[in-house]
């Protein structure tokens, strides 16, 4: 078993593909950002005032995944940064990641990270949230600054806990006496504003910039960009690129999926010893990131999300996969399995929203039908592929508590 290893690591050392494999990871920030220079200047224009010391307005940025939002404000941020030192301004800009499961899933996590990431502590659990507020305050109206909270994926955080904590945020401007607030949400959700109450509405959007997604041509440029850093020489074809970029395009303009595809199609190709990489390892990429996809969403989503698809799981494995099954029988189901696990039972409205939220993300096929005088009801099936079932029911099980 030793020598076999042996020979495993010695291929790895002399094989390697990459020149610097973080050129293609999430969380590397290029020098530049091809084809969002319009977006840049926007953001830029409406932060801009801060240098000034003076509070900038709320900004909203919608756009699709990997299409560079978070990317480009967190340039402008770095810029602005390094400017206001160079001028003696006194300005904090704090960036959280609302998909992070422990940081935003409660209002409490989320002022507990915005205090540590601002130099304070809080218990993790036990104080009334409104003490929590006030230790918030305490730390940034000490002195005269700007606050700037940038709140990635800002959709997922209301999806989990309400908006009620957006206008809390909004509204504690008038309780500091020397600080000011402002903030920046930036959702993969182009409909997220008109969703929430109209009062936060009214506080928060007062400035919206939407990202379009990358087309084929623009993926082709930020690939050859970054491959030049990431590949020793003549690893990659323009034809490995083109399908890339093809495949990126596909999925609603997606950079990140792109560089993702390049970077584990790479992988696969030094698992075999391969000098080059050749168009069939796209296909085993796009194939392994699909899989690992549907098991991110399955993890990561709110509980009643969860036992929504537990159910649904649940009954097509009952019926065998044979027979269609309807939001009425979802519901009974859900509304027993959450007797068992005790959480909250939602309305079957509700409970129709999140059969269409998992068919939007292509868990299931639901197919909306009229039953005359009876409505309109919608017919499901599973469309988790077979090899994964297991998985997905293994990480619902642990998540639920069944």
């Amino acid at each position: 078993m030793g020598v076999e290893l042996g020979k495993i690591f010695d291929s790895v050392m002399k094989n390697s593909l990459f020149k610097n494999k973080s050129v293609l990871q999430t969380g590397y920030s290029p020098d530049s950002i091809p084809h969002r220079e319009k977006q840049i200047e926007l953001v830029a224009s409406i932060m801009a005032p801060v240098l000034r010391g003076e509070r900038v307005s709320n900004l909203f940025i919608y756009g699709k995944t990997g299409t560079g939002k978070t990317l480009s404000v967190q340039y402008v941020k770095d810029e602005i940064m390094k400017r206001s030192k160079e001028m003696g301004i006194e300005i904090r800009m704090e960036y959280i990641n609302c998909k992070l499961k422990k940081v935003a899933d409660t209002e409490y996590r989320i002022l507990a990270a915005l205090i540590t990431e601002l130099g304070g502590s809080v218990p993790a659990t036990g104080l009334p949230t409104d003490q929590v507020y006030s230790r918030f305050i305490q730390l940034i109206d000490n002195k005269k600054q700007l606050v700037i909270l940038i709140f990635d994926e800002i959709d997922q955080a209301v999806k989990k806990i309400s908006d009620d904590f957006l206008y809390s945020l909004t509204r504690l401007n008038s309780e500091l006496s020397k600080a000011q607030i402002s903030i920046i949400g930036i959702s993969n959700d182009v409909t997220f504003l008109e969703n929430i109450d109209p009062r936060v509405r009214s506080s928060l959007g007062e400035e919206e910039i939407v990202f379009p997604p990358y087309n084929a041509v623009q993926l082709k440029d930020i690939l050859n960009s970054r491959c030049k850093d990431a590949f020793k020489e003549n690893v990659v074809d323009e034809a490995v690129i083109s399908k890339c970029a093809a495949f990126a395009a596909r999925e609603h303009g997606d950079a990140r999926r792109a560089l993702d595809l390049l970077r584990i199609a790479a992988e696969l190709a030094e698992r075999d010893g391969k000098s080059v990489i050749d168009e069939v390892y796209i296909d085993q990429a796009n194939n392994k990131i699909e899989r690992d996809k549907i098991l991110a969403i399955v993890e990561t989503e709110p509980s009643q999300f969860q036992a929504v698809l537990y159910s649904i799981l649940q009954l097509t494995k009952q019926r065998k996969g044979n027979e269609e099954f309807y939001t009425g029988d979802i519901f009974n189901h859900y509304q027993d399995l959450c007797g068992k696990i005790k959480i909250e039972i939602l309305t079957q409205r509700r409970i129709s929203d999140i059969i269409a939220e998992i068919d939007m993300l292509g868990l299931i096929n639901a197919n909306v039908i009229s039953k005359g005088r009876h409505g309109r009801t919608r017919e499901v099936k599973l469309s988790i592929p077979q090899n994964l079932m297991d998985k997905v029911e293994v990480i619902l099980t642990e998540s639920l508590g069944v």
